[in-house]
């Protein structure tokens, strides 16, 4: 089991910058890996980017390559997005989810076992 609570959303200005953090409980934290996935108001869920357990390895959606990055601290528990050059289109409910996987795409929700319960990022124009 693994319990995930993500902190560090808020409201922000245009171009302004965000950390969000996702604390894990649980052992073994560095045997999953972990992703940030994020859902604005009325459309799907969509991926944002994932980690290996290592921290070895990453990946990024598209839209938010070059401006956002992952990074975990296994000695913490803690996985971190840092979110730069934030656009009103990234208003979003962000959330955390872990899985141990890797049989599917990490860019896939249905890949990850356990979710937080998401925090609110909000970009004002």
């Amino acid at each position: 089991q693994v319990q995930l609570v993500e902190s560090g959303g808020g409201l922000v200005q245009a171009g302004g910058s965000l950390r969000l953090s996702c604390a894990a409980s649980g052992r073994a934290f560095n045997f999953y890996a972990m992703g940030w996935f994020r859902q604005a108001p009325g459309k799907e869920r969509e991926f944002v980017a994932t980690i290996s357990g290592s921290g070895a390895n990453t990946g990024y959606a598209d839209s938010v390559r070059g401006r956002f990055t992952i990074s975990r601290d296994n000695a913490k528990n803690t996985v971190y997005l840092q979110m730069n050059s934030l656009k009103p289109e990234d208003t979003a409910v962000y959330y955390c989810a872990a899985t141990s996987s890797t049989s599917i795409p990490a860019t896939a929700a249905h890949r990850y076992t356990y979710w937080g319960q998401g925090t609110q990022v909000t970009v004002s124009s």
